[in-house]
């Protein structure tokens, strides 16, 4: 059982500000607080963007893959 700070459910948005809204969640937390992402397909360009902004700074996990919701855990470092 994951203790999240703060969950995004980027469902919600418009295409074009998901991602922002995303990086304002994570950014809002303290170091090994985790947020909790939850979406329509995999998010891997977002995680590919995590790694090329902010590596080292955050750990990305799998909750859920597909096929209609992706969960992930991403804890700040």
């Amino acid at each position: 059982m994951y203790d999240f700070k703060t969950r995004v459910d980027a469902r919600e948005y418009q295409p074009k500000d998901k991602h922002p809204a995303i990086f304002n969640a994570f950014l809002s937390l303290q170091i090994d607080e985790k947020m909790e992402l939850i979406n329509d397909h995999d998010p891997k360009p977002l995680h590919y963007q995590f790694i090329m902004e902010m590596p080292d700074k955050f750990e990305w996990e799998y909750l859920e893959e597909g096929p209609e919701v992706w969960r992930v855990a991403i804890t700040k470092k």
